[in-house]
């Protein structure tokens, strides 16, 4: 009777053991389905700036194929204001769940929280950073009548003559600023600043002699250099621009070191699962690999990035980030 008693206990624990592994095992494969079944509808993507600007556009190029990727389409949801503050507030506060997704720059992550200590996000904790997908240069343009048609012979310039050159940017606090105030910091030089509200009259007025520099995008730039407007110098990214693959990087001309480019990626709110990111992250990367979207960005004066993890992604933004913080910090620069 004890052995029978023993063995009917043994057996009836072994039947509740199967029983809860068989519905673990069950439940595992509906999980990874739910995970693998993603997008099942449209996926909202924030751009926190004006449609048929920079951003936009490149967000739309990048999209579209992402959208082929994955079978559903990825709806783009311009939300601008306050320098995209606004729109990656917005995003921040949305559902972890894949559905809502932010396309945008350096400008959100790496520069405003150094020069907006109000935002209504923490760049660092509210998101989770999913993929690096593009890279945008500037050329370093010149007026004509300036005696001067390299970096090195600009700097020597500016060295002649303390103070007496000036630069144009698109406003205080904007990467044409930065990149500016950091190329003077490096060479050890003294430029006046003089902020407009957009880049028409600073080219006009660069034309014209009024001002003397301006680190402009490479599309907006260029014809100008053709035109015989303006001439450029060089180009701020690691490596030659294949729109402009005869001007040298700044770095090659003289300043060895100096790169400023602005990224564009591609985050989701924070806590969303793992393996969700991963397979965001995979679309996109494969997305940036396409001839078609190379081809168009090229058009853009955009370089596709090379393909990085999510981890990599967030590594490269808080340097770039811990990088502007300093040049605003060591220039004084603030939104007023």
């Amino acid at each position: 009777m004890r052995a029978r008693f023993t063995v009917s206990t043994t057996r009836r624990q072994w039947l509740h053991a199967a029983a809860a592994v068989a519905g673990g095992l069950l439940a595992l494969p509906a999980l990874a389905q739910g995970e693998a079944a993603w997008p099942t509808r449209p996926v909202r993507v924030i751009v926190p700036f004006p449609a048929s600007g920079a951003t936009d556009l490149v967000a739309r190029v990048i999209a579209q194929r992402v959208s082929q990727e994955l079978g559903q389409q990825l709806v783009i949801d311009n939300r601008p204001g306050a320098g995209g503050t606004i729109g990656t507030a917005e995003a921040a506060k949305a559902t972890a769940d894949g559905y809502t997704l932010l396309f945008t720059t350096s400008s959100t992550h790496a520069i405003s929280p150094h020069l907006m200590p109000r935002l209504a996000y923490k760049a660092d904790k509210d998101f989770s950073p999913i993929a690096h997908t593009a890279d945008a240069a500037s050329v370093l343009l010149v007026t004509p009548s300036l005696p001067v048609k390299s970096v090195q012979e600009l700097i020597a310039y500016a060295r002649a003559n303390p103070g007496k050159l000036n630069y144009a940017t698109s406003g205080n606090g904007t990467i044409v600023h930065l990149n500016t105030a950091a190329f003077a910091a490096q060479a050890g030089i003294q430029l006046a600043h003089v902020p407009y509200k957009g880049t028409a009259q600073s080219i006009t007025d660069l034309a014209a002699g009024q001002v003397h520099l301006l680190f402009d995008s490479i599309p907006t730039g260029m014809p100008h250099v053709a035109s015989g407007r303006l001439r450029a110098l060089a180009v701020t990214g690691d490596r030659r621009s294949t729109l402009a693959p005869n001007l040298p990087t700044v770095a090659e001309s003289g300043l060895p070191g100096y790169s400023s480019v602005t990224w564009f990626g591609v985050y989701g709110p924070a806590g969303m699962k793992p393996e969700l990111v991963g397979r965001i992250n995979q679309a996109f990367n494969r997305a940036i690999q396409n001839p078609e979207v190379i081809a168009s960005l090229g058009k853009q004066g955009v370089e596709p990035a090379k393909p990085q993890t999510p981890g990599q992604f967030s590594a490269m933004v808080q340097a770039d980030s811990a990088r502007w913080a300093k040049v605003i910090r060591d220039n004084h620069i603030t939104l007023e």
